[in-house]
């Protein structure tokens, strides 16, 4: 099955089920005999962009980001304001570095949106499973991005073009 065939098998999946995490997909594209490495399914999360949120009954759940055909940098940034309330955990600061914890398997699209959207308080981005090291370079730039990460409705990070 070509790539773009399984991509959209597997919003349709994500769409109709409640998927837990990558083993449960993996199954379901089975089901449909699509086989696929888990490298190759995380490859397709990160592309499609899907994140994992917590449903009704606050159980974790797959989900894909909702967006326009021609996103605008204003648009990323309403989406990485829902992004930083649905995943991140916990945001501290050590010296000039932020330190975020999110849900399990949402720390790279995260960064990468970060990444995305380029702010001047922010020089790189690396993301484990859990956790992005955002560095800065200061102590007052890695303040300020921990203080936008923990209440983003207050103001920007970002500059607009």
């Amino acid at each position: 099955m070509r790539k773009k065939d399984r991509h959209e098998l597997i919003k349709q999946i994500i769409s109709e089920n409640p998927i837990r995490n990558q083993n449960e997909l993996m199954d379901y594209l089975q089901q449909h005999q699509v086989l696929a490495t888990q490298a190759t399914i995380s490859r397709d999360i990160r592309d499609l962009k899907i994140v994992k949120t917590i449903d009704e009954s606050g159980k974790p759940r797959f989900e894909l980001f909702q967006e326009h055909q021609t996103p605008t940098e204003d648009d990323d940034i309403k989406r990485l304001i829902r992004m930083t309330s649905d995943v991140i955990v916990k945001v501290a600061t050590v010296q000039f570095m932020t330190i975020v914890s999110t849900l399990p398997d949402n720390a790279h699209l995260l960064a990468s949106v970060l990444d995305d959207l380029s702010s001047e308080l922010i020089v790189a981005t690396m993301a484990s499973f859990d956790t992005i090291i955002i560095i800065s370079n200061t102590p007052e730039d890695a303040a300020k991005v921990a203080s936008f990460l923990q209440n983003p409705e207050q103001g920007t990070i970002f500059t607009q073009a």
